[in-house]
Formats: C-alpha cells, structure tokens, sequence
C-alpha cells in the first residue's frame, strides 16, 4: 500500500449495481483502502451505475472534473449462455483503458469477469482477495508513480513495496498489503 500520507485527492468510484451482492464488497473493499491510505471518505464520489455497460460513461463524467484526480469501476459480469458476457467485459475494459490514457488519470479496474456466482463471491473478498480493494490500490500507487514522474514526490522505497509473500498473505486476509 502507498505509504499513509494525509490529503489523498478525491477519487471517483463508479459502481455497477446488478450483482450487488458481489459489487458492495468489492465497494467496501475500495473504500477500506482508500481511508487507510490516509484518505478521507468524503473525498470520494460515489456513482451508482445499473450495470457493467455504464461504467466508462460515470467514469468519463467524473474524470472530467478538475478536484477528481482517478477513478475505480466495480463491477460483476457473469457468464451467460452466450457471448454477451465477452463481448460486454472487452468493451467495458477497453473503453476504461481508453479513458485512464486519454485523461493521464489512472483508472482502477474491479470489473470481475466469471464463469458463476462462486467465483465472483470468492474475488469479491473471500479466498480469492477482494478485487475492489486491489483496484484501489492500484490506483493509489499508480497516481504516487504519475506524482513521482512529474518531480512532485519520492520514489516508494523498495521496502514500501509489498512482495509477493505479503500480496499473497493479504490476499487470504481479504485485503492488500
């Protein structure tokens, strides 16, 4: 996790609210992150998306806002009997992708794609960790690389960095290191 600091700048977390049994950890989990990291709750702009589909557009609205410096898209498609759930998880991702390089605002991806409900449940914090709290904190160590990139912070020293022994014990734990 990046090191504790105070003034963590807000961060939007746009949120799919089909599969909400799945999507509110991973929420809580992004959240939990956030706040340990030092960020205050109400810096954070919670959007309610119905569905997967919408996320790139709530992430793009809030990306557009100065005070707004990131952004977290939770979400949960399940295979279907169809292709839908491949051809909704690529769109979904790429549009993301598109959107974090276009805008240089790191955008924190906790879009589960899953064969069931099980696994979706296992990566939404059971024995697979917690999906949202990761994107968190990817988010969060990408914007100290961006702050660091433009001379405005240190370099994390190599101790700060969780190795894979830690990842892996947070992961059981349901949270990052």
């Amino acid at each position: 996790m990046p090191s504790k600091r105070k003034n963590l700048p807000a961060i939007a977390i746009a949120v799919s609210r089909y599969n909400a049994s799945v999507t509110e950890p991973l929420l809580q989990g992004a959240i939990g992150v956030y706040t340990r990291a030092g960020g205050d709750e109400r810096n954070l702009l919670i959007l309610d998306a119905p569905g997967a589909f919408e996320l790139p557009v709530l992430v793009a609205g809030a990306l557009r806002q100065k005070k707004v410096a990131a952004a977290v898209a939770l979400g949960c498609i399940v295979k279907g009997e169809t292709r839908h759930d491949r051809v909704l998880g690529n769109a979904v991702t790429q549009s993301l992708c598109e959107l974090s390089v276009r805008t240089v605002k790191p955008v924190g991806l906790g879009v589960l794609t899953v064969e069931n409900a099980d696994q979706a449940h296992a990566r939404a914090g059971g024995d697979k960790g917690n999906k949202g709290a990761e994107a968190m904190e990817a988010v969060l160590m990408t914007l100290d690389a961006l702050a660091h990139a433009a001379g405005k912070r240190r370099a994390p020293s190599a101790a700060a960095r969780p190795d894979k022994a830690s990842r892996s014990a947070a992961r059981r734990e349901g949270s990052r290191p």
